[in-house]
């Protein structure tokens, strides 16, 4: 953990402007609710002002727009939640130390071909045919299936497994307990019983992807499910098989994607999304949290609802849904004034 640093001093390390004391000594981060007076945390959206103001921190990373009356010292600068994280950084406990070696517990087939630098961690499993590229890391207990191939610098923390025949770029981080290259959901139905497809393609990685803790990624049923470059899969997501996730793509926690779904470059996926099968989102698409995505999604809108439609439109109708009660009101207030009044001597016809 870094020693102390005074404002000013953290002022100049992220390139913002210093308010108040630039001398005051700063021993750690925290957020608004939870900082000290020795702390300092950061302000960057306008429905945490009364948190900004209350918090007993001793200075805020803020906007050159925030209110310069917050009562406490400021580093102003354009992007706060950046500079807050390069002077978290500072104040970070250590990283726990990279596996250097094989850890004698380790089984590993004769016919694995492994890399130099490594870190293989205990009870880790490598099998015949896989190839593993210099400097990855595989934490304790993790499974590498026959003919798998990763490439270099990657991290596979504790419990991960990736079956047979996956590919797996450079610098890829797969977070405990994932699982890449399970078997597909794929069942037909013959004499009242469901019968397995068998689940023949792999899953496929690209450079720089990120894949969350317990989040699973089915095997192809024929070709390959494939992650693209530099995307990041959130914990707790679940990617059938034959998906395609575009580079640079997010997808958020608790989200599902059904199976053949594909998707465009630097896609947003928030929380709790669900999609049919077989759609593709385009490039630069963002489907809003709890949103299900029934049909194909243009280049470059934002969807939202379930079944998700483009969210001007979801917006207007949810909207109208809100005024319900009130219309319904009027509706039975309209009703009334069309009935007759009770004894107002309305005559009824005879029958003759």
């Amino acid at each position: 953990m870094s020693s102390p640093r005074s404002v000013g001093e953290l002022a100049e390390l992220v390139g913002g402007v210093c308010h108040g004391d630039p001398d005051i000594l700063i021993h750690g981060v925290a957020d608004l609710h939870g900082a000290g007076p020795e702390e300092i945390s950061f302000f960057a959206h306008p429905r945490y002002e009364s948190a900004a103001r209350q918090t007993k921190a001793a200075a805020l990373v803020v906007t050159p727009q925030a209110p310069k009356d917050l009562g406490k010292n400021q580093i102003r600068v354009a992007n706060p939640s950046g500079a807050f994280t390069k002077i978290a950084a500072l104040f970070a406990p250590p990283a726990s130390p990279p596996l250097k070696g094989i850890h004698p517990t380790a089984v590993i087939s004769a016919g694995a071909r492994l890399g130099q630098n490594l870190g293989v961690g205990p009870y880790a499993v490598i099998e015949e045919g896989a190839e593993v590229g210099d400097g990855t890391q595989i934490g304790a207990g993790s499974y590498i299936g026959r003919d798998v191939n990763i490439g270099s610098g990657c991290v596979l923390h504790p419990r991960v497994y990736v079956g047979e025949r996956c590919r797996i770029g450079d610098r890829v981080v797969l977070h405990a307990g994932a699982v890449v290259g399970a078997d597909g959901f794929g069942y037909e139905m013959k004499e009242g019983k469901h019968v397995k497809i068998p689940q023949l393609g792999i899953v496929q990685i690209d450079n720089d992807a990120e894949i969350g803790a317990n989040t699973t990624i089915d095997r192809g049923r024929f070709a390959r499910t494939h992650i693209g470059e530099g995307a990041k899969i959130d914990n707790l997501v679940m990617i059938a098989h034959n998906c395609v996730v575009g580079p640079h793509s997010v997808i958020v926690a608790q989200s599902g994607l059904s199976g053949s779904t594909t998707t465009g470059h630097h896609v947003v996926i928030a929380g709790h999304v669900g999609t049919v099968g077989h759609v593709h989102l385009g490039d630069g698409v963002i489907i809003t949290a709890k949103s299900g995505v029934t049909k194909d999604v243009p280049n470059g809108q934002t969807w939202r609802g379930a079944p998700a439609r483009p969210i001007k439109e979801q917006m207007e109708m949810e909207a109208h849904i809100q005024q319900l009660p009130q219309l319904v009101k009027r509706l039975k207030a309209l009703e009334a004034k069309r009935k007759p009044a009770p004894g107002s001597g309305a005559k009824k016809t005879k029958k003759r």
